[in-house]
């Protein structure tokens, strides 16, 4: 495979390979305010990057608290998914394609389950999906290409509402009927609490620490891009290096300190993937709350504003603008970094204790009731 040209990143190469065009030199982020004026006229969020979240030391120490916190935790899930997709392939040739970036570090921590406790060599590698623009299709095919006859197995850090599965499945449709392929659109995923994965560790809403953090757990690249004026047609969707923020990086921390656990936490996880289903059916049971939230809150109704999960309220706490973060117990660990990222960003925060979720962030937009 021609790896010149793509992205650089600070994990080992053996851990994952970006399928992501470098753009470091030529593309620079946008304000805040420049993007969300972007995406409310019709921009698309990915033509456009934020500017890098820069932690306080407050809230770098509350992250390294929650690692601490929740090693143990992730190494388990990581053997119990895993396994499953093992078990739900019916074949020890897979491959990894995790979605960048949130689907990166956790593809990461799989791959090495499956070497160091299944003894499996699964090659990993990462790639772009876009709502509303869907996968990067140039990636898929070099993937196929160079690995002909291998089960590939999509891979995210969590779920929200379910628009990234939904756009993988229309994504999947699509190549696999053009190309007469037989992709899976069974995605994996640490953390479902939205019912809308069939593989996944847990259906709880809990903090997976990785969302605490931007690039400098992600490897140090940035999300992805796919802006005409720097991604040509027969290019894979872009990405930044962030080489500026190396002595920053923990990257290689979170999953050295989650891998570090495996032995712990493997007989169990194994207990646990052999004695329960495998997969699960989607329910869907989360947007249920989301298009409910959305008809209250907003006078038009638009369900991309709505962002449940801890994970994505905390994504949209770094990098969008939200109006009100609502939490369904202020009190509960997992919430914390949300509500000091809330503080930081004056943003009020509204106890909700029957919702369904752990927290939902609401995007500001001109439409909110």
């Amino acid at each position: 495979m021609i790896t010149a040209g793509l992205v650089k990143t600070s994990y080992p190469d053996e851990d994952i390979t970006f399928l992501l065009k470098d753009v470091t030199d030529d593309f620079e982020e946008s304000s805040l305010e420049e993007r969300e004026k972007a995406v409310q006229t019709g921009g698309h969020y990915a033509e456009r990057l934020p500017v890098e979240y820069r932690p306080s030391e407050e809230y770098t120490k509350l992250y390294h608290q929650s690692v601490a916190q929740t090693k143990i935790q992730l190494s388990h899930l990581v053997g119990v998914v895993a396994r499953r997709i093992q078990l739900n392939a019916g074949t020890d040739d897979i491959v990894l394609v995790s979605l960048a970036r949130a689907g990166s570090p956790i593809g990461i921590l799989i791959k090495r389950y499956a070497d160091q406790v299944m003894d499996l060599n699964w090659p990993h590698y990462s790639v772009s999906i876009l709502r509303d623009k869907g996968i990067d299709e140039k990636a898929i095919h070099t993937i196929l290409q160079t690995h002909p006859g291998s089960r590939i197995q999509f891979i995210d850090g969590w779920t929200g509402k379910g628009a990234i599965q939904k756009e993988l499945t229309k994504s999947l449709e699509v190549f696999n009927s053009r190309y007469s392929t037989d992709l899976k659109d069974d995605m994996a995923v640490l953390a479902d609490p939205g019912a809308c994965a069939v593989l996944f560790g847990t259906r709880e809403d809990f903090l997976i620490p990785s969302a605490c953090l931007n690039s400098t757990v992600s490897g140090l690249v940035s999300r992805t891009i796919l802006n005409d004026h720097f991604i040509g047609a027969d290019d894979y969707h872009g990405a930044k290096f962030y080489g500026e923020l190396m002595e920053e990086d923990l990257s290689n921390d979170f999953v050295d300190q989650v891998t570090a656990c495996f032995a712990e936490t493997a007989q169990a996880a194994e207990a646990e993937a052999h004695s329960t289903p495998v997969t699960a059916e989607r329910t869907w049971e989360g947007m249920e709350e989301v298009e409910e939230i959305g008809r209250r809150l907003y006078s038009e109704t638009d369900y991309h504003l709505v962002k449940p999960g801890v994970g994505e309220t905390t994504r949209v706490l770094l990098r969008r603008n939200p109006w009100k973060v609502l939490v369904r117990d202020t009190g509960h660990p997992d919430v914390k970094h949300i509500l000091m990222l809330a503080a930081e960003k004056d943003v009020p925060v509204e106890e909700v204790p029957d919702l369904f979720y752990r927290s939902i962030g609401l995007i500001k937009s001109g439409k909110e009731i």
